[in-house]
């Protein structure tokens, strides 16, 4: 698609999600050097802005860095911390290997380091870890899913409303993890990857 033109412009992100300039605890980065080898090793989350027509909203994600399938999410009009904390709710319950630990990496945003997030994670076994420079690649995976949510699933747009927009989502979510294919994945979906773990992990960058 490349070679041909057929991709899709993308555009520099101006609105900023990221706040590190805080006195909280800061994770190390427990996921540098790892090559994962199953689903529910480690989770990988970001927050990305959504534009509303009157307003503005803040879509959280929670990832599974194996399978790249999405395990949990939330969209609201605010970014406190109960913002991720319900996403990884969420990812918590759409578990199905319960019987193992899980990273939880994230970029070194307030709403992950607070403690209304933190002690929720490890009070659930979590284990946190955090980049450590403002470098995407250090969360490279959760930038990827989010650029396939809004430059695939129609998220780049002004969308009219929050109802519509978590509509949207609960659509994208299903049809994202059920049928859309990866080439890191060896073109198994992250649905199928997820519960088969046959295919050895593939690093890939944002380019």
């Amino acid at each position: 698609m490349k070679d041909n033109n057929m991709l899709v412009k993308k555009t520099r992100k101006f609105h900023i999600t990221t706040n590190s300039k805080h006195q909280f605890y800061k994770s190390p980065n427990r996921i540098k050097g790892l090559t994962p080898t199953h689903p529910e090793q480690a989770w990988v989350s970001d927050i990305t802005y959504i534009r509303l027509e009157k307003n503005h909203a803040y879509l959280a994600l929670v990832t599974d860095l194996y399978s790249k399938k999405i395990m949990g999410y939330k969209l609201e009009t605010h970014m406190k911390a109960s913002l991720v904390k319900d996403a990884l709710a969420m990812a918590l319950n759409n578990r199905i290997y319960s019987h193992q630990a899980i990273i939880h990496h994230s970029d070194r945003g307030i709403q992950y380091c607070a403690p209304e997030f933190t002690e929720y994670a490890e009070n659930n076994g979590i284990i946190l870890s955090t980049t450590q420079q403002y470098d995407p690649y250090e969360n490279a995976v959760a930038e990827r899913i989010n650029g396939i949510l809004k430059y695939e699933f129609g998220f780049r747009r002004t969308l009219p409303n929050l109802v519509t927009a978590q509509k949207m989502l609960r659509q994208a979510v299903r049809t994202y993890n059920a049928e859309r294919r990866h080439c890191s994945l060896s073109m198994q979906t992250p649905e199928f990857a997820h519960r088969n773990k046959e295919h050895k992990y593939k690093f890939y960058n944002l380019n």
